[in-house]
């Protein structure tokens, strides 16, 4: 949960870059590969390149493929994409 503050309200830390230090956002999208063909582009880099996870559950594994990417501002982005699921 993302909130503002309102009137009277007071921030609880000291607002300093990077500000995003420790959140972590999962962003879904159809293609990985998009993403880091816009990035290659306009010359930002990955923190970590392409990785295949596959997990269990309920009979089968489900997959995603990521990529991490620090925005300017200190928050890690997780672009993933679903691969589907394998029977087991």
């Amino acid at each position: 949960m993302l909130q503002e503050l309102v009137d009277g309200e007071q921030e609880e830390e000291k607002l300093e870059y990077p500000f995003g230090r420790g959140i972590n956002f999962q962003i879904e999208t159809v293609s990985v590969q998009t993403i880091i063909d816009s990035l290659k582009q306009h010359n930002y880099p990955l923190k970590r390149g392409i990785k295949d996870s596959w997990y269990e559950g309920e009979g089968a594994k489900y997959g995603c493929r990521e990529i991490l990417v620090l925005d300017p501002d200190g928050y890690l982005l997780r672009f993933s994409e679903d691969l589907g699921e394998q029977k087991i």
